[in-house]
């Protein structure tokens, strides 16, 4: 028989402090042991902004510099994050204007939506001043105190190196997506409105990636898209990507024939080091006819959503990876017709794999995911499809994904 809390009850009733916090940083649930510890009433604290409502000593502003970055850091990041002794100074009883000394040991725990997002952070933060200025404190010797002193500067430097390490942290992240899109910049996709195109990198790794998508544009009607994906990260795997990219691109609008293409990037893929396992997907795509034509080395399947909500996945040209083949074979070709309005997805294995799930499990929750809403525009839908998986705000493994509205 399965256990029903009432959550509220057994907050209202722990004897430690707990508030709850939404995304914007406002107070939307304080326990009564919260309002006790902070002197504050439930009216001046619900629905304000958490600096506002506790807005601290403004004569140490670095203290609620820590505090906030405390807070942001496990809005970025999704994980819980402890400050085991923080000053944080309250205003005196009935002197407004003063504020009394008050150490905290906080620990903050996010709460995540069905999106993967962070949406609510509970925090817990216990009065430790008591333990600070105890009689045993007072007690110690000059020597102690020197070191108790010493132990205090060296655990608000280490404060301060994690926050300039979480900053460094950020900023390579931004380099890194930086370099990735400079490398899948593309031309061509700038003549068609009716394609989205997103990627993101493993929140695992702060490097560039393997994943890559390309539009090539066929006059006077056509064009060709692929998706692909090199083992690995870092700049070798970013390296291969690009060459690999480069030669799809060439080889497509020399031989307009998928399968075509792919094998001669696969005699290619055979001579470049880290290539042999890459595998991609390209579809030619002939609007006069309504016709989809395409061939798959070794990538999961493109999904072509109809106006109806019906899911049909371009499986009938499958081979294996891109240099997995020791001597050429001419390599499976298949196509089928769309009509206006029809939906062409094509992604890498991070949408969809998850550790503890098979690979068709993953597909039954992208299309699942895909028939929910067929008017979506192309980056409405890019975008509502990253959060229906969970992996909006990245996944362990890189992701690209090309939208295209037929």
């Amino acid at each position: 028989m399965a256990l029903e809390i009432d959550f509220t009850a057994f907050c209202d009733a722990a004897p430690s402090p707990y508030l709850v916090l939404d995304k914007d940083l406002v107070i939307r649930y304080v326990n009564p042991a919260c309002l006790q510890i902070t002197g504050r009433t439930r009216e001046e604290l619900i629905g304000k902004y958490f600096f506002d409502a506790l807005p601290g000593n403004p004569g140490a502003p670095e203290d609620a510099e820590y505090v906030k970055a405390s807070l942001l850091e496990v809005l970025d990041t999704g994980k819980p994050d402890t400050l085991t002794l923080q000053r944080y100074d309250m205003p005196a009883p009935e002197q407004p204007h003063e504020f009394e000394e008050r150490w905290w040991s906080m620990v903050r725990t996010p709460i995540l939506g069905p999106d993967g997002s962070v949406k609510w952070v509970v925090q817990r933060a216990d009065d430790v001043t008591a333990f600070v200025h105890s009689p045993g404190a007072r007690q110690f010797t000059e020597h102690d105190k020197g070191i108790a002193a010493e132990l205090y500067v060296r655990a608000r430097e280490l404060q301060r190196l994690n926050q300039e390490l979480r900053q460094a942290h950020a900023r390579e992240c931004q380099v890194a997506v930086t370099l990735q899109e400079a490398m899948l910049d593309d031309p061509d996709l700038l003549r068609y409105e009716n394609v989205a195109v997103r990627y993101l990198p493993a929140t695992t790794s702060l490097n560039v990636c393997g994943d890559w998508y390309d539009l090539v544009d066929l006059p006077p009607d056509r064009y060709s898209v692929a998706v692909g994906d090199v083992v690995g990260h870092g700049l070798h795997a970013a390296a291969v990507m690009g060459m690999l990219r480069s030669a799809l691109s060439a080889a497509i609008r020399a031989l307009p024939s998928p399968a075509q293409a792919l094998e001669i990037l696969g005699l290619y893929a055979r001579s470049l080091e880290g290539a042999t396992a890459a595998t991609a997907v390209k579809v030619l795509i002939d609007p006069r006819t309504r016709l989809i034509i395409y061939s798959n080395a070794g990538h999961p399947p493109p999904v072509l959503l109809h106006r109806d909500g019906a899911c049909e996945l371009l499986d009938q040209a499958t081979d294996p990876p891109l240099g997995a083949r020791p001597h050429h074979v001419p390599r499976p070709q298949a196509s089928l017709t769309y009509k206006r309005g029809d939906t062409l997805v094509l992604y890498t294995d991070g949408l969809i794999e998850r550790r503890d799930e098979d690979i068709y499990t993953g597909l039954a929750h992208l299309t699942k995911a895909l028939a929910q809403d067929t008017t979506l525009a192309p980056d409405q839908l890019a975008d509502t499809l990253l959060a229906r998986l969970g992996v909006a705000n990245g996944a362990s493994d890189d992701i690209a994904l090309v939208v295209i509205r037929l």
